[in-house]
């Protein structure tokens, strides 16, 4: 009888260890002062923050407060958003990364006045997307907040050259500055204009200079025709047919303190502007011409990444290449396994794709299907994300903006 008593007071002894431990970790939230409170809040997915104001009052004056979005701007990142695109242009949808789920944008009526109307998203960097609409005008803003501002025009020179490529990168700590830039003219005569929000100003205009690489394997005006996939999934030549969307997206990189900009050429080459050397030049093809193919340039972990869907000898691949500047050659670091990409054979798939950090968001689409798939360059793992769904129908979009979700990211 004594040891049945000393054998069931072991469990009673650690109900009350566990107890005491589950009273230390469920202390009030109310008890940490203002500070502490936003410091801890700050961590929550961005998400949440919409839902701040109904809990209480004092968290309803923690989500209207400064200090508030100075403590968001500590946190060094975030799962990334990724503003999707519609066909039509007229939808626009964010897919949560974080909570794997689609969610509407509900922008406040500033987000909704004439000028971001008929406006498509062109660029994004940081927690900011750069918006152009159809008489060319310049809209950045903040899709989280819903924060715009319409840029200065450039000159009217710049606009009236065959504009290449629009991107934008957010500069300094906590995102409180940023440049635009605009790659313009005519191969092999390139120019570029750069937008400094910290001056709320467009700077002089740079002329690019051609770089010739010693061990540059083709020639930019090959009378040879490039055959690619266009976005309506007939294959054409010469001229490449991005989507609207896409026309101007290219990505910009900071390596060695250098600003490069990089966007596809009409031909479906990759083209480097080099901003703080004053020069551009060609990448050597990936594939020979006249291969079908479909390619999109991204930025992953702060260098130049080519995502390639191409069919030969019978079936369809789509790899991930990094180019090696030292021996100036590509070569494959992510492929998608067999059995996901066959199913893209013979059906004329055209891909959008963006990168998030070590992440890449590919949309593909034909006349017969499209798909949404998340690639982890990590782990090479590839995910087939769910549709989304608007009143009872899976909704098609075919480009993706990727955007850190950061309530405190000034226009």
């Amino acid at each position: 009888m004594e040891h049945h008593d000393s054998w069931s007071s072991v469990p009673s002894r650690k109900r009350k260890l566990q107890e005491e431990d589950e009273r230390m970790l469920s202390f009030c939230i109310d008890e940490l002062n203002q500070d502490l409170l936003e410091r801890v809040l700050s961590w929550l997915p961005t998400s949440t923050f919409f839902r701040l104001r109904s809990v209480c009052k004092r968290w309803k004056s923690v989500a209207d407060s400064a200090s508030f979005k100075f403590a968001c701007s500590e946190i060094p990142s975030r799962d990334p958003w990724f503003f999707m695109v519609n066909p039509q242009l007229n939808k626009w949808t964010i897919f949560d990364s974080a909570e794997r789920s689609w969610k509407k944008l509900n922008h406040p009526p500033l987000f909704q006045q004439s000028s971001t109307s008929n406006s498509m998203p062109v660029a994004a960097s940081g927690g900011l997307v750069c918006l152009r609409n159809e008489t060319g005008d310049l809209i950045v803003c903040n899709p989280v907040t819903g924060s715009c501002r319409k840029l200065p025009p450039a000159n009217q020179a710049i606009e009236n050259l065959s504009l290449h490529a629009i991107a934008i990168r957010t500069c300094f700590k906590r995102q409180q500055s940023y440049k635009l830039v605009l790659v313009s003219g005519e191969l092999p005569t390139l120019s570029c204009k750069i937008y400094n929000s910290s001056t709320n100003c467009w700077e002089e205009e740079i002329l690019l200079k051609r770089k010739v690489v010693e061990s540059q394997e083709f020639d930019s005006n090959d009378e040879n025709a490039v055959y690619f996939l266009s976005k309506a999934g007939n294959v054409v030549a010469t001229d490449m047919q991005r989507s609207p969307s896409k026309q101007y997206s290219s990505i910009m990189t900071v390596k060695d303190g250098e600003e490069i900009a990089y966007f596809l050429s009409s031909s479906g080459t990759i083209v480097a502007c080099n901003l703080t050397h004053k020069c551009f030049f060609e990448y050597p093809r990936l594939l020979p011409v006249f291969y079908e193919y479909s390619i999109d340039v991204v930025e992953c972990g702060g260098e130049m990444l080519v995502v390639l869907l191409s069919e030969f000898f019978g079936s369809a691949s789509l790899r991930v290449w990094r180019f090696d500047g030292v021996i100036r050659s590509w070569h494959q670091i992510a492929v998608m396994p067999p059995a996901m990409s066959q199913e893209f054979y013979g059906k004329n798939v055209d891909i959008n794709c963006v990168g998030a950090g070590d992440q890449i968001f590919i949309c593909l689409n034909s006349s017969e299907f499209f798909s949404y798939i998340l690639c982890d360059l990590r782990t090479n793992d590839w995910v087939e994300l769910p549709k989304c769904f608007r009143n009872g129908e899976a909704v098609e979009f075919m480009s993706a903006f990727s955007f850190e979700p950061r309530i405190e990211a000034s226009v």
